[in-house]
């Protein structure tokens, strides 16, 4: 399909959007033809894809990671986009009722119903939450006691006051600003949480920690708002100064919503549908904050992934492990360049091992001319903390093909063809789930940012199918931050112990022990 397709003013729309006329002709042309679904070779699993660093090695690295930190700058990403509606999925199903639904009517629906036990669960805990205090005092306020709910009592008015716009209005807030752990001096938010570890991992020669936040604009105000409440405390504590940022997903990112016949997808008035891209998007963001921060490692981490302080240490000695690893592994690529360049001696067999063992990129003798070794090399570089999977949705580390190449990547399951029996056998064979830390090097032996845009698979893109005004239409997804986005770069995972993934899904996820003052 052509832009043609477009009229002048829907173009005119598309421009001013942010999207440009080749922007719009190759979402179109995926719509019509969509990629083919990623192809597995093997799951990775530990010692073929992923290495195993025993618990003595990794706290020698991780005691050596401040040395060789040295006077570089580390920078914590946090993707803290959106509302916490999937976290309160259950409580606003019920709260949104048309009928009446008390306490009894929850336990005879305990059995068959996932809504109803997930709603007691959350009743029967609220004491245990960390925002049972706010909660508490507008229940108060209204003649509700939170201890004593009676059976009769008719629960929609009570969780309203969590997830409606009356009260706490929890189904709109970000995870980041929720009240996620209790502590003696009160409850602490999921973005204070990363102000603490930062504290011990982030902070540079002159004690400045860098955190950046990718966000939704309408809610940048809130966090802002936060920081200026709480980083001073956090500072005086830590004995840091805390530089924190922020930036949104750009709307050029957006995708052009098509109808089921690929058609653009028109409002009533004419006007186009654009749709939020997905977290792969936020590739462009990464490679931003470099430019303010100088950024020479970045630690990336999700909003929800935090614990309480009594559980930090073992996070904190494996985000230093895979910092000290990742520090390492580009002494050593830069190493390896410059004898490339100096045309040494032995250079290019040293080069061409090196990809094999430590990146996992094995290339024949005769393809490893100085030109490809050098193109291999001199790429962003990432390592990556997988956690064995315990059931968890999403998806793994998988070796894939790519550029003619056997690859280390992280696939969705969305991504592969779960009707072929041989890739769905691959997709059950997987041991280990998405990376919960990364950390990652952006810029090249003499400082220059590498343009992040060229190391992503672009084919690596998810068409959902979504609806509008009861019309039926398909969105595109970006590839994900770190699956397709990162495609190209050069990739080592890492075991780390299951100890730090400890995700919040959903609110009754904080009454896991993992997520509850020390017994």
């Amino acid at each position: 399909m052509s832009r043609a397709e477009l009229s002048p003013a829907q173009r005119s729309e598309a421009q001013a959007h942010g999207l440009t006329d080749l922007d719009v002709s190759r979402q179109l042309e995926l719509y019509a033809s969509p990629p083919p679904p990623t192809r597995l070779l093997r799951p990775c699993v530990s010692g073929d894809g992923i290495r195993v660093i025993g618990a003595a090695l990794a706290t020698s690295m991780a005691e050596r990671y401040r040395d060789a930190l040295g006077d570089r700058v580390p920078v914590g990403f946090v993707p803290a986009s959106g509302a916490a509606s999937r976290m309160f999925k259950a409580p606003l199903a019920t709260f949104h009722s048309r009928e009446p639904v008390t306490l009894a009517d929850l336990e005879r629906s305990a059995e068959r119903s996932t809504d109803a036990r997930d709603v007691l669960e959350l009743l029967r805990g609220f004491r245990r939450f960390g925002f049972y205090e706010p909660l508490a005092a507008l229940a108060a306020g209204v003649g509700i006691d939170l201890d004593r709910i009676g059976t009769s009592d008719d629960v929609r008015r009570i969780l309203g006051l969590l997830v409606g716009p009356e009260g706490l209005d929890y189904g709109n807030v970000p995870k980041g600003l929720l009240p996620f752990h209790r502590y003696d001096d009160g409850a602490r938010t999921a973005f204070e949480e990363h102000l603490v570890e930062a504290a011990a991992y982030g902070r540079d020669l002159h004690g400045v920690c860098r955190l950046h936040f990718t966000v939704s604009a309408e809610h940048e105000d809130a966090f802002r708002a936060l920081v200026n409440r709480v980083v001073a405390s956090y500072e005086k504590r830590f004995g840091v100064r805390y530089d924190v940022t922020f930036s949104t997903q750009h709307p050029s990112t957006d995708a052009l919503a098509v109808d089921a016949d690929n058609r653009p997808f028109a409002l009533a008035d004419g006007s186009l549908l654009f749709r939020p891209g997905g977290h792969g998007s936020l590739i462009e963001n990464l490679g931003e904050i470099q430019g303010a921060a100088a950024a020479d490692l970045i630690f990336i981490k999700n909003i929800d992934n935090v614990v309480p302080d009594h559980l930090k240490t073992e996070t904190l000695l494996w985000k230093k492990t895979l910092g000290a690893l990742l520090l390492d592994l580009r002494a050593k690529v830069f190493a390896a360049l410059a004898a490339l360049d100096a045309r040494e001696a032995g250079a290019s067999e040293q080069a061409r091992s090196f990809l094999g063992d430590e990146l996992g990129l094995a290339l024949p003798a005769e393809s490893a001319e100085p030109d490809t070794l050098r193109d291999l090399l001199d790429r962003p570089l990432r390592v990556c903390g997988m956690v064995r999977n315990t059931g968890e949705p999403g998806g793994g580390p998988f070796w894939v093909r790519l550029d003619g190449r056997e690859t280390l990547q992280i696939v969705e399951a969305s991504q592969v063809d779960v009707k072929d029996p041989t890739q769905r056998q691959i997709l059950r064979n997987a041991t280990h789930f998405n990376p919960v830390d990364l950390v990652c090097s952006i810029r090249n032996r003499t400082g220059k940012p590498y343009d992040l845009d060229r190391y992503v698979d672009q084919q690596a893109v998810f068409i959902v199918e979504k609806s509008k005004d009861g019309r039926a239409l398909k969105s595109l997804e970006r590839p994900g931050l770190w699956n397709g986005a990162m495609a190209r770069w050069n990739t080592v995972f890492v075991e780390v112990p299951a100890t730090t993934f400890h995700p919040v899904k959903t609110v009754n996820a904080l009454l896991t022990p993992a997520h509850q003052p020390p017994p």
